[in-house]
């Protein structure tokens, strides 16, 4: 078990009411449980969190009116993940999937699967399959893909990333998806906190299901999969964005921290991934 600490702080400048729908709150799972947690709305507001879906995503509802406003939210996190043997991990055939991992098969607005089912199987169907075609896929992405904050933006999708070979977390995340469900690999996007990254920030990282489980992974090779804390699970991050505004509002700030208290997780995030399993 690991013990993290993470925090995270959004300041806008709201020019008429306006209402928020805030995704950064920790989720509760299997291996992840919250020690504390605060929220911290400046100016008082009320507010409800509430959850939704199978996924365990939690989320925070608003209004705020004109002027400055900041919210604030900070967690202890009992991070205690599942380690399995890589080479044991196999993939499922589309027969022995449940029903309701199909949908992560499917394309979706990031992650254009259909378009890059040739590309795919040109690179990686020969390999052996299971947990190490999507290490593969991974490595894959890290070698050929420059990581560059600025170069990509809401509109980028998995294709526009591999023909530019640039971009940041969420995109790397964004091909590696669209890979894996073009093999029937079912894939699908995770937002969360990361111990080590730099500089800090939310991570988009991913998850594919293998065997009768998910496994995380991050083709960036910037945070150790095992120091991951899971915000929220979606088809892309269409559906994990940290803020969602009705109204007029200019995001002015944000400060995200993931700090471990405890000494258990791995240092160096490598090509050879262990087999985390976190949900």
């Amino acid at each position: 078990m690991s013990l993290i600490e993470v925090s995270s702080e959004l300041a806008y400048q709201v020019n008429e009411p306006t209402d928020f729908l805030f995704n950064v709150a920790v989720s509760k799972t299997n291996y992840q449980s919250i020690r504390d947690e605060s929220v911290s709305v400046t100016p008082e507001v009320s507010y409800e969190m509430f959850q939704i879906g199978d996924e365990h995503n939690r989320l925070l509802r608003l209004k705020a009116d004109p002027g400055s406003f900041t919210l604030a939210y900070q967690a202890v996190v009992n991070l205690m993940p599942e380690l399995d043997n890589p080479p044991a991990i196999d993939e499922a055939s589309y027969g022995e999937l449940p029903s309701e991992v199909l949908v992560y098969l499917n394309p979706s607005r990031y992650c254009e699967s259909d378009r890059l089912v040739r590309f795919a199987q040109q690179e990686f169907v020969k390999l052996e399959h299971g947990f190490s075609r999507v290490t593969a896929i991974c490595n894959w992405i890290h070698t050929f893909l420059t990581y560059t904050p600025g170069t990509t933006d809401s509109r980028t999708s998995a294709c526009d990333v591999l023909i530019q070979r640039t971009g940041v977390c969420r995109d790397y995340a964004h091909l590696a998806i669209s890979l894996c469900r073009a093999l029937c690999i079912p894939a699908r996007y995770v937002a969360g906190y990361a111990v080590g990254l730099e500089p800090p920030d939310f991570h988009g990282f991913f998850e594919a299901y293998l065997g009768n489980r998910w496994y995380l992974f991050d083709a960036t090779r910037m945070a150790p999969t095992n120091g991951l804390v899971r915000i929220s699970t979606g088809r892309d991050a269409a559906d994990a964005s940290f803020a969602t505004i009705i109204g007029a509002a200019i995001f002015q700030q944000m400060t995200v921290t993931a700090k471990e208290l405890t000494h258990e997780i791995q240092d160096q995030p490598s090509q050879d991934e262990p087999a985390v399993s976190t949900v």
